[in-house]
């Protein structure tokens, strides 16, 4: 593979950053194993993550939760189609309901 193999996402990828230039910025993942999908990870915030599931009109039914580190970190994942380019998304945070339980 070459890397203008890579070039729908990367035009996807400069598409989403003029139509959504004041989101958060995410970490981008695009590699040739799946070189028609842009992964967009989100480490600070979940309210990042729900910018751009708003943004790109993600029904919030279709949002996934998962956990891991011990049911600790709350795992989001979303996703969404452009032409021919998946963007999941994906965000990592503390889980609230573990919180709640530290608390009680």
């Amino acid at each position: 593979m070459k890397l203008l193999d890579l070039s729908r996402p990367m035009a996807v990828l400069q598409e989403l950053g003029r139509e959504f230039p004041m989101l958060p910025a995410p970490h981008i993942d695009l590699n040739d194993i799946y070189p028609s999908q842009i992964r967009l990870a989100f480490h600070k915030s979940l309210g990042d993550f729900e910018a751009w599931r708003e943004a790109l009109s993600i029904d919030p039914a279709a949002v996934r939760q998962t956990t891991q580190s011990g049911d600790m970190t709350l795992v989001l994942h979303a996703s969404a189609t452009r032409g021919d380019v998946l963007i999941e998304l994906i965000a990592y945070g503390p889980n609230p309901a573990m919180l709640l339980q530290a608390v009680a």
